[in-house]
């Protein structure tokens, strides 16, 4: 009987049964319930599925056609087209010569006539694809009944002349044949007339013998013909076929006439180029004008703001010197700038002539790049001549290992006069910073040029190039805007290294141009926006000054070291007191400088270790900040390279003479670092310092053939090992052991070869089959407990 859940169950009734048989028999009772409902909901899936109808299976898709009805039609006209056009072709060049006139004359104008006619008829049926192509076979045998009346009844005209007379009238008789009233609607024939219209001048100006101006010409007023229809004309084929001639055919007389222009010889011939490049400039600026796309109109502005300076700085160039050349564009592209002013002119005309004059003048600035650049990097060259004497001039002290650029006396005039634009005309709120950023880098280039443009004594060229530092580190510190100030900054330390190399010709120069460098800078350094730059220069200098100092000192480098590292002194002085921002540029600067002393010094081992103990307290002044307790890891590392040169100086071969330096500190470091915090391993605490000089040492005593030093290692290494063992801690054990038993064996190595001849042969194959024995029987025994371990585990179920 079910266990009723529904039973009474106050205290004080007889039928209630105990907890522990309560459950049990819930628990029963929710068994076979979840049973029932198990074998329930299996009978109701099987006669679901079994009351569905069968699902009939899928039809097979039909496969779908890879091309329309249409698109076989029109490949099909295409190649029957195609077919006549070859036929039409191989008739009239190959079987023309076996008819009489008449009967040339009556073959051509018969199929002609019915080519051309033929599209009417069909037209008027609907059936426009096979009227185009039947219409295109026309047009095509009209070109070949030109090319037999050419061979017929003009063999002796040339094939330029004739070839643009027949282009011609091809032309008019393929635009009319378009337009009657009822050839209106094929799309073919207006286009092809447009092709033909591209050969009547161009061969005609060949026929004639015109030159190369008249070619020109051809082909610019053909492509003014182009951009002209492709600005009127609705139809979108013959819109495309005139905007492809106008480029293709404008680009190609563009090319022609600006050469035209560079290579004329006088000024008639210039004047015919600009003549013609100015057409282009118009026809270019009627088509921007005209045009409604933005951006064809930006670009269009552009080209004929190009065009129209080539011109006109190309006519200029024919009257003036070949120095004014680049000056000359210059202008020309400087005086575009008006054409902002017409308010008439859509504004995508106007930025796009704004952008043609931007483009001349960068193209007359990168023209004048070199010469900047032979200024500032020509006086490295001075590096492997220092203090050999004053060179001439300005310009001989650049051209030691570089030839002068011609014609470089236009670069001051250009650098002035984009900057001058710059400065003057860029009014943007968004452009004009970067305006003035690339004024104030443009009248830096244009200082720096000058006293080598102008030939000036070098003395004094040295003095105009620490003036153009001053004005850039003064407008640095002045201007409020980012973006000029920091090219400031940067113009000012790129030119004081410029000057630092080229005063190295003479000694007085060198001294007197880094002390005023360290100068200008420190007073920089005041002001914190600019410290972390000018602080880290003023110590460059610095270091620069005490390797002239000691030089000009009859110094040897490894006592100049020792004035260097006044040097890292100052950095470590200075960099807590310069600011967040200048902090780790200082440091940089002083661990560079120590770095060079040490290198100054590394011919001198004693003065070398001296500089090493001296980069050391410096290191270890700096590693009392709280933020840089790391550095101390630097100044231990220098402490004991001091220590190591000091002895190679000594000439001292004991390996513990460099390793004990190392394992003491290293140990205190330890024993301090355990008893800060008691969970740190002996390993991480005792190991480095233990095997610093323990593991060396092992090394010597294994090669040494005295008993002196493999007594002392064996004595310490017991100690090591008993302390290790005394205080529970596994590296001193583990590695004091390890040494003290290797030490011993080599000790003890020439006994046990002496007892190894003695004992027989059989011995060591014995002694080794013992050991094997033991290690299985070992390994047998744990397998054994394992296996009673996974019985017992066993029988806990």
């Amino acid at each position: 009987m079910p266990y009723d859940v529904t039973q009474p169950t106050l205290q004080g009734m007889t039928n209630i049964p105990p907890p522990a048989e309560e459950l049990r028999l819930l628990d029963s009772e929710l068994w076979q319930l979840d049973a029932r409902r198990a074998q329930l909901l299996a009978r109701r899936a099987w006669l679901v599925a079994a009351l569905q109808p069968p699902r009939p299976a899928p039809a097979a898709a039909r496969p779908r056609p890879e091309t329309g009805a249409s698109g076989v039609q029109n490949l099909l006209l295409l190649l029957g087209g195609v077919l006549l056009t070859i036929a039409a072709t191989a008739f009239t060049l190959v079987s023309w010569g076996h008819l009489g006139i008449a009967g040339r004359a009556l073959v051509l104008g018969a199929v002609t006539s019915v080519a051309l006619g033929a599209p009417v008829f069909l037209l008027k049926r609907g059936l426009r694809s096979t009227a185009e192509s039947v219409a295109g076979l026309g047009l095509v045998l009209t070109v070949l009944d030109a090319y037999a009346l050419h061979q017929v009844a003009f063999p002796r005209t040339g094939g330029a002349g004739y070839t643009a007379v027949a282009s011609a009238l091809l032309a008019a008789l393929w635009t009319v044949y378009g337009l009657l009233p009822r050839t209106t609607e094929l799309r073919l024939p207006v286009p092809c007339a447009l092709v033909a219209a591209q050969l009547p001048l161009f061969f005609w100006a060949i026929g004639s013998d015109a030159g190369a101006y008249v070619v020109t010409a051809a082909l610019l007023t053909t492509a003014a013909f182009d951009t002209a229809v492709a600005l009127r004309v609705t139809a979108k084929s013959v819109r495309v076929v005139g905007a492809v001639g106008a480029y293709g055919l404008g680009s190609s007389g563009v090319l022609a006439a600006g050469w035209l222009s560079w290579t004329a010889s006088g000024p008639s011939a210039a004047a015919r180029a600009a003549a013609l490049l100015l057409l282009a400039a118009a026809v270019a600026l009627v088509a921007a004008w005209q045009e409604a796309g933005e951006k064809r109109t930006f670009g269009l502005a552009i080209t004929s703001g190009l065009l129209t300076v080539a011109a006109v700085g190309g006519l200029a160039c024919s009257v003036l010197p070949e120095l004014w050349t680049v000056p000359a564009y210059l202008a020309c592209g400087v005086a575009l700038l008006a054409a902002v002013r017409i308010r008439r002119l859509p504004d995508a005309v106007r930025r796009g002539t704004a952008w043609a004059s931007g483009a001349v003048q960068a193209l007359a600035v990168l023209w004048a790049l070199p010469v900047v650049g032979l200024v500032l990097l020509a006086p490295v060259g001075w590096v492997s001549r220092a203090w050999t004497g004053a060179p001439p001039d300005a310009r001989a002290a650049l051209t030691l290992d570089a030839s002068w650029p011609a014609h470089a006396a236009a670069v001051p005039v250009v650098l002035a006069a984009v900057g001058a634009v710059l400065v003057l005309v860029v009014r943007g709120e968004a452009w004009r910073p970067r305006a003035l950023s690339g004024a104030l880098g443009l009248a830096w280039a244009t200082a720096i040029a000058l006293p080598a443009v102008l030939e000036l004594p070098y003395s004094v060229g040295l003095l105009m190039q620490g003036a153009t530092t001053v004005a850039v580190v003064t407008a640095a510190a002045f201007l409020r805007e980012t973006a000029p100030r920091f090219t400031a900054l940067a113009l000012a330390l790129v030119t004081s290294l410029s000057l630092a190399f080229l005063s190295l010709a003479t000694q007085a120069a060198t001294l007197t141009v880094l002390a005023a460098l360290i100068a200008l800078f420190a007073s920089a350094s005041w002001q914190s926006r600019l410290a972390p730059f000018t602080t880290p220069a003023v110590l460059g200098y610095a270091a620069a000054l005490a390797c002239a100092v000691g030089t000009a000192l009859g110094w040897q480098p490894p006592h100049t070291a020792l004035l260097v590292l006044a040097v890292p002194v100052a950095a470590a002085l200075l960099a807590p007191r310069a600011g967040s921002p200048a902090t780790v540029p200082v440091e940089a600067t002083g661990a560079a400088a120590g770095v060079l002393a040490i290198g100054l010094a590394a011919t001198d081992l004693p003065l070398l270790a001296l500089v090493l103990a001296l980069c050391g307290v410096i290191t270890a002044g700096t590693a009392i900040r709280p933020d840089r307790r790391s550095v101390g890891y630097v100044a231990a590392v220098l402490f004991v390279l001091a220590t190591w040169v000091r002895l190679t100086a000594w000439e001292v071969g004991t390996p513990e003479a460099y390793t004990v330096p190392v394992s003491v500190p290293a140990l205190l470091v330890g024993h301090l670092r355990r008893r800060r915090d008691p969970r740190t391993s002996s390993w991480t605490a005792y190991g480095p310092g233990l095997a610093a000089t323990l593991l060396p040492s092992l090394v010597a005593a294994w090669g040494d053939a005295h008993w002196t030093r493999p007594l002392l290692l064996g004595m310490a290494a017991l100690s090591i090992t008993l302390l290790g063992g005394g205080h529970s801690l596994q590296a001193p054990l583990v590695l004091g052991g390890t040494v003290l038993t290797l030490d011993a064996l080599h000790e003890l190595a020439p006994y046990l070869i002496q007892v190894a001849d003695a004992l027989p042969r059989w011995v060591p194959p014995a002694l080794a089959g013992l050991l094997l024995l033991s290690l299985g029987a070992t390994y047998e025994r744990r397998l054994r407990d394992a296996r009673k371990m996974r019985d017992f585990l066993g029988s806990l179920r």
